[in-house]
């Protein structure tokens, strides 16, 4: 049956991945990175059911040779831990067959990230037809409509005027100056350094130290890049999948539906499993245990016992029902008969005082 697994990870310099490397892996494919000078061999890899390389309008052509996508990517970034792509790995519905799970993936991937400006490379796996998955890298800097790299982040400076601290990017800057906004640099003061226009500090006297002027900690994060690190963003591409898929499975006339959200926002109290892959089938193929596998299996087995007890519970609440409606009966039945009994006392009361006066009337 159909199942819901959308995967987002960061390939990063920082933890010691290559985006040419990941990209060689997804496709089973030979490819050299110009950074490093390294060449990423996984041509024995077997799997790979269809790839393809999706570019926005503005991207070089010469883009769609993958090896020259991501050489480039990796020559824009300069930092030794720049995150250089995102990952997302999706599960494909088997219900599908290899045509309309390659429709369904090319259609997502061209309204959700290239109609936004990403580059995007794609590929599918599936080596027994029981796991059919899609593996599809994202560019993360925005493209200008030359077809160069925008900027992730710009330096910004924190400028001063009455007071008042501000920071400007250096393109704002020269309208700032004209203005009144001033750098601040860092001067002695005594034993102290100190952040100060060089206006102040020229009327007391003191000596800067640096050359560089204050700024923001990261500076101003590129609006687009921003948008699409967010949690927001993430959470609308999750829901995107879910809705295509189930549109997809709908339009092959089959029941079956998925939902992108979690067990806990859908009120359901079982434990979801986790990803197994490949490998773990692989591991458990060759007489090993499989740590994933085998806590999938804890995890369905903890779910069928929560699901017994639930059941259990509802047929003690059932019986529990029963009881009070019986109680219920008993205890109006009681009601109707303490007030027969107050009535009956009551006449009898009347009754023995009436008859209490004909006595005296009698002495």
């Amino acid at each position: 049956m159909a199942i819901y697994h959308m995967e987002s990870k960061i390939v990063s310099r920082g933890t010691g991945r290559s985006v040419v490397a990941a990209s060689a892996y997804m496709s089973c494919s030979r490819l050299y990175n110009d950074y490093d000078g390294i060449q990423h061999d996984y041509t024995r890899k077997h799997g790979v059911v269809w790839q393809q390389v999706f570019l926005p309008p503005q991207a070089p052509r010469e883009w769609l040779d993958r090896e020259q996508l991501w050489n480039a990517v990796e020559a824009a970034e300069k930092a030794k831990d720049s995150r250089l792509a995102r990952e997302i790995i999706v599960a494909l519905p088997v219900e599908l067959d290899h045509d309309e799970q390659i429709a369904l993936t090319g259609a997502y991937i061209s309204q959700q990230f290239v109609a936004d400006g990403m580059c995007a490379a794609v590929a599918i796996h599936d080596t027994d037809g029981h796991n059919p998955h899609a593996h599809i890298l994202l560019t993360m800097r925005p493209l200008n409509e030359d077809g160069t790299w925008q900027y992730k982040s710009e330096k910004e400076y924190l400028c001063m005027k009455d007071g008042e601290e501000r920071g400007f990017t250096a393109a704002e800057y020269k309208s700032a100056q004209s203005d009144g906004w001033e750098k601040q640099y860092l001067y002695r003061v005594g034993r102290k350094k100190v952040y100060m226009t060089q206006t102040a500090a020229v009327e007391h006297g003191y000596a800067r130290v640096d050359k560089h002027p204050k700024s923001s900690r990261y500076g101003r994060q590129n609006p687009i890049t921003a948008r699409w690190n967010s949690e927001d963003q993430l959470i609308a591409w999750r829901e995107a999948w879910a809705d295509m898929v189930n549109r997809a499975i709908e339009q092959a006339g089959l029941e079956e539906r998925i939902d992108h959200r979690s067990y806990a926002a859908r009120g359901i109290d079982e434990q979801p499993t986790i990803h197994e892959g490949v490998e773990a089938v692989q591991i458990e193929e060759k007489g090993f245990v499989s740590e994933r596998r085998a806590l999938n299996r804890q995890i369905r087995a903890d779910n069928a016992l929560l699901r017994e007890l639930k059941e259990q519970i509802k047929q003690l609440s059932k019986a529990v029902q029963m009881d009070i409606h019986h109680l219920a009966d008993a205890l109006e039945k009681l009601r109707a008969d303490m007030v027969i009994f107050c009535y009956q006392l009551s006449h009898i009361r009347e009754g023995r005082e009436k008859g209490l006066s004909d006595l005296r009337l009698l002495r």
